[in-house]
């Protein structure tokens, strides 16, 4: 058992510095803030499908919240962005109403929102993206998966985060459609996790500040925040997920992630 736990701390060890060699090699800060997001990407590869329940709360400029239930299933997807379906529960208002995102690498994301009231399935327009998601400090472009190739990257530096060391990374969306102009991304050195990101609108002023907190490990490879926090600087508003219930490798499969499938979800 010694033997055994040596050898896998000296593989873990030399793995570990070789994540940091491809970094470190990286010449130019836009070689190296790519080198970090590919790195950041290849850690979060395998999952295969999950699905989890979340609690959003919005809470507006004044302190007043409203408290929604909603449940969350996502698929891996091989050479393409992920599918996920995020569906409500509560209130009753808003029970039954559901986003389909298909995520793409390079091109323009596929949205559909179900509205029980109206019992038709809406979809969502490209240009339409940066609105806000059911009234929430997210935006519809937010809740797609962050692949690498939505954006151009450039390290800034590295800085304190909390417990620990981020790397510091500006990102740019590719896509001409996006709400914002950039992102500031804090990695962190050891699992590269984000921790914190800053949204940049349109006219290059600050808009949101994202912090992702209490991560806990899934399956010994895959990290998930816990609780994640938007704030609106703009506005004053502000939304909180909190997630609960993962599970992972679940077998959902394509035919869980289809329009139709939007109408059974309640």
């Amino acid at each position: 058992m010694l033997i055994r736990s040596r050898s896998t701390k000296l593989i873990s060890s030399l793995l570990l510095l070789s994540c940091f060699q491809s970094v470190s090699f990286a010449e130019t800060p836009q070689e190296k803030g790519l080198a970090i997001a590919v790195e950041s990407d290849k850690r979060n590869t395998g999952w295969l499908d999950s699905t989890a329940d979340m609690t959003m709360t919005l809470r507006n400029k004044r302190g007043e919240e409203s408290v929604r239930a909603l449940r969350v299933k996502s698929l891996e997807v091989e050479a393409d962005g992920d599918k996920s379906m995020t569906i409500f529960d509560q209130p009753k208002d808003v029970r039954g109403t559901a986003l389909l995102t298909f995520s793409h690498k390079t091109d323009a994301d596929d949205q559909w929102l179900f509205l029980p009231a109206l019992k038709r399935v809406k979809r969502i327009a490209s240009k339409n993206k940066s609105g806000p998601f059911m009234g929430s400090e997210f935006a519809f472009e937010d809740l797609s998966s962050q692949e690498i190739e939505k954006y151009t990257y450039e390290y800034l530096k590295d800085e304190a985060c909390g417990e620990f060391t981020c790397f510091v990374v500006k990102r740019i969306p590719t896509d001409k459609n996006s709400g914002y102009t950039s992102q500031t991304a804090w990695i962190d050195q050891s699992e590269y996790r984000v921790h914190k990101i800053e949204f940049f609108d349109r006219k290059k002023s600050l808009l949101k500040t994202l912090i992702s907190s209490d991560y806990k490990e899934y399956l010994g490879q895959f990290w998930r925040p816990e609780k994640m926090a938007m704030q609106n600087h703009q506005t004053g508003k502000s939304t909180d997920l909190v997630w609960t219930n993962y599970k992972f490798k679940t077998g959902l499969e394509d035919g869980d992630f289809t329009k139709n499938s939007l109408k059974r979800a309640r």
